[in-house]
């Protein structure tokens, strides 16, 4: 029996050490932290006295993680980010009994080594199944910690962000063993010569993007505007005013970040004919996000069009939409945001979690969602396609490369988080940026209302300078785009496959063993009965 004040110790050590991953996050963006900080954690769970009490910490230390990485959301949820922590923390369990299982105690050689395997796959498998947008989404994936490091970026090229996380684990593990295991050195050593070589293959021989031409992008970030009820307006005038700043620069495309129109266009032809006219002013489409209610009728009348080109949606109701607008007005090409922000923008069960907006600032319309992506034509000839992601989508590995696979040869994100704007999310969003293009070997612009914007080229790697937070201010980005096919774009996420694939086998493998050393031994064969004789 673990004494009280020790059980509490360890509870809290749980907490604290699930959340030092965090540091590896922009804003601090202590990238080399991440390949050390699981180690506090995993020291712990290995020396759980009992498997029930692993869980247990396994479970506040994914509550302390959640916590950490998150944190930013208190504004929003205030109070009820403690119950969403603990509720996703609950998905770090089964990782921390395996922790318990394959480094607990002594491991010997074989062990070890299947740990350095495992113990990545189960860390993965939690971050799959919180990566569902009902939960969250992807956001804080261990990989995404290394968005700025090359050879991270090009594992990112070869097996997605979800690559990068298996090799920062299992680094992690590798650790663990050389500083708790003395006798498993040998397969410590080896695992991490395994991780360089696996790195130093993929930086040498993953196929990279052919640089093929080039767009010439302005971001326009219109910065801070004050709360009322005009907002809306003078968001659009800023964009406006510094939109018409760039008239005699050569363009191929301005994009403007989300909620930067705050009318839907059809109900307001006015707007329409301004963003024309910028169009026509500067010589090139401007790509705008409406963050409006669409009545029912001009729903209905563009929902046909929409779905011949595979998106967007019908009926009455709040939708994010990316349009993109040219010199003779809409151009036709709509996207509807699919993917919501829960509480943000919507209530999950909200018959149920319904008062989650009388504590925070969550939601109180559902926003409508989209019914597909949509891959836009740039006008005038200029003979690329793009493919707009709203905000929370550009989290999401399987939406970039869907888009690509489309015929997308340039990805826009277009964000707002000034609701956060002195926290690390701004820093944390334009970061996903990079993984994106890695990913595709697609450039992705990242523009935003209020900062930080940012563009990557095809490999990752930035381009220009990123705009930072509050500043009001139109940047011209000379964008590369790339040709070609990455690994992930052709073979999508076979990392994820192969950690189920092989966590599945394990188990299986483990309950046959286990029903075989249940199964009684036979007993002693009876004696022959024998006749008796008179």
């Amino acid at each position: 029996m673990i004494p009280r004040r020790t059980r509490f110790a360890r509870a809290a050590a749980a907490v604290a050490a699930g959340a030092l991953p965090c540091l590896a996050f922009p804003a601090p963006a202590l990238w080399w932290w991440a390949y050390a900080a699981l180690v506090p954690w995993m020291l712990l769970l290995r020396s759980a006295p009992t498997a029930r009490r692993a869980a247990l910490e396994g479970w506040l230390g994914g509550a302390g993680f959640i916590l950490a990485v998150h944190h930013w959301l208190l504004p929003s949820l205030h109070v009820f980010l403690l119950p969403v922590a603990a509720l996703l923390g609950v998905l770090w369990t089964p990782w921390a009994l395996l922790v318990r299982s394959l480094l607990g105690g002594a491991p010997p050689p074989g062990r070890a080594a299947a740990a350095l395997v495992l113990v990545p796959a189960g860390w993965l498998l939690s971050e799959l199944v919180r990566s569902w947008q009902g939960l969250g989404g992807p956001w804080g994936l261990l990989g995404a910690s290394q968005w700025q490091v090359g050879p991270a970026l090009r594992l990112a090229s070869v097996g997605g962000v979800w690559l990068v996380s298996l090799l920062v684990v299992a680094v992690n593990c590798a650790v663990v063993l050389l500083v708790a295991v003395p006798a498993a050195r040998v397969p410590a050593v080896a695992g991490l010569a395994g991780c360089a070589v696996l790195t130093g293959a993929a930086w040498q021989w993953a196929p990279r993007p052919e640089v093929s031409g080039g767009l010439r992008v302005a971001v326009v970030q219109p910065g801070p505007v004050a709360d009322g009820p005009d907002s809306a307006e003078r968001r659009f005038t800023a964009g406006e005013r510094l939109t018409r700043a760039l008239a005699g620069r050569p363009l191929d495309l301005v994009v403007w970040g989300e909620s930067s129109v705050g009318a839907d266009l059809a109900a307001r032809p006015d707007l329409a004919r301004r963003l024309a006219a910028l169009s026509a002013e500067v010589g090139a489409p401007v790509l705008v996000n409406v963050d409006a209610r669409r009545p029912a009728e001009a729903g209905a009348a563009t929902a046909a069009g929409a779905a011949a080109r595979g998106g967007g949606g019908g009926g009455e109701g709040i939708f994010k939409s990316s349009v993109l607008v040219g010199r003779d007005g809409p151009t036709g090409d709509r996207y509807d945001k699919m993917r919501l922000v829960p509480f943000g923008e919507y209530v999950p069960a909200r018959s149920v979690l319904g008062w989650a907006t009388s504590v925070g600032r969550a939601a109180g319309e559902d926003r409508r969602r989209g019914a597909a992506p949509v891959v836009m034509e740039l006008p005038d000839g200029a003979g690329v396609r793009i493919g707009p992601l709203v905000c929370f989508e550009s989290a999401f590995p399987d939406m970039g490369r869907h888009l690509v696979r489309e015929g997308a040869g340039l990805l826009v994100a277009q964000s707002a988080t000034s609701t956060f704007q002195e926290s690390w999310a701004p820093a944390q969003h334009a970061s996903l940026a990079a993984l994106r293009a890695a990913e595709t070997g697609r450039p992705v612009v990242h523009a935003t209302l209020t900062g930080i914007s940012a563009v990557h080229g095809p490999s990752g790697e930035p381009v220009g300078p990123r705009l930072p937070v509050s500043a009001s201010t139109a940047e011209v980005y000379e964008v590369p785009l790339g040709r070609g096919t990455t690994a992930y774009l052709r073979f999508g996420d076979w990392a994820v496959a192969a950690s189920v694939l092989l966590l599945g086998g394990c188990g299986a493998a483990a309950g046959m063993r286990a029903l075989r050393l249940r199964k009684p031994a036979p007993g002693p064969s009876a004696p022959p009965a024998h006749t008796a004789r008179g």
